[in-house]
């Protein structure tokens, strides 16, 4: 009788230590019992009955997850053929629907962004999926997110990468950037020389203004144009100058 009584202690222990499970803390044990849905376990330490093949948990992890959408080609609605790659973030909100209503939550999600993906770049033009690059990954996102809670799962954040452009593309794009540039730069150019003619045309006024003013002008460019003593430069001067020389000297002769 003893010996019965020790066998089944020994059985008893050897069941209660082979079910002895333990639940990390950024995963959930989700429980099945005959193959039915019987519970999800938090994390900590946890028993299930392995005899028999009676219950078995299934652990999920429920960490964000970031998983790449492979490259493929796309066409815009300005019919341009694009390549494009993104990526996904996610993570599980429910275990036992992640485990009970998708066979592979993570490639269904794989695959449910690349037709995302494929239906929200269609309907753009090429300039509005360059421009509006995190728009465009946001309506991805509602679209796929819509779908994905019914699994249990939340995707927090898509983000569209790399846009590979055709070749023809990026050299008409390369030579519309230049002319945006030289048209820039002719601009800038034309803005400065108003600017420099404004500043001269205020200091023509002021000279003239002043008596004797632009013949001090006209003496001082003069000597800057001729620094050479040796050299004689003749030049025909204007009734104007002497009227001004004329001017300048009354002015001083009035000081007096």
């Amino acid at each position: 009788m003893s010996t019965f009584i020790t066998i089944l202690i020994v059985i008893a222990v050897y069941v209660l230590l082979r079910g002895l499970r333990v639940v990390k803390e950024y995963e959930r044990g989700v429980i099945l019992t005959l193959g039915k849905y019987a519970g999800t376990r938090e994390p900590g330490l946890t028993w299930i009955f392995v005899l028999f093949g009676i219950q078995e948990m299934i652990v999920v992890d429920i960490r964000v997850n970031g998983t790449d959408i492979p490259q493929q080609e796309v066409i815009t609605k300005d019919n341009v053929p694009v390549g494009i790659n993104a990526v996904v973030y996610f993570h599980v909100l429910d275990a036992s629907k992640a485990v009970l209503k998708i066979r592979s939550y993570h490639s269904a999600i794989i695959q449910y962004a690349q037709a995302a993906l494929r239906d929200v770049i269609g309907k753009v033009e090429l300039d509005t999926l360059l421009s509006e690059r995190e728009k465009i990954a946001e309506e991805m996102k509602k679209d796929v997110d819509t779908t994905t809670t019914e699994w249990g799962i939340n995707v927090t954040d898509i983000r569209i990468q790399d846009i590979e452009l055709p070749a023809d593309m990026k050299r008409v794009m390369a030579k519309q950037a230049e002319s945006e540039r030289e048209r820039r730069a002719i601009v800038i150019q034309s803005q400065g020389e108003f600017e420099a003619a404004e500043q001269l045309a205020q200091a023509a006024g002021r000279l003239s203004a002043t008596p004797g003013g632009l013949a001090l002008r006209t003496l001082e460019t003069i000597e800057k144009i001729n620094p050479d003593p040796s050299k004689t430069v003749i030049f025909a001067l204007p009734i104007e100058f002497m009227q001004g020389i004329q001017s300048l000297t009354d002015y001083f002769k009035e000081k007096k």
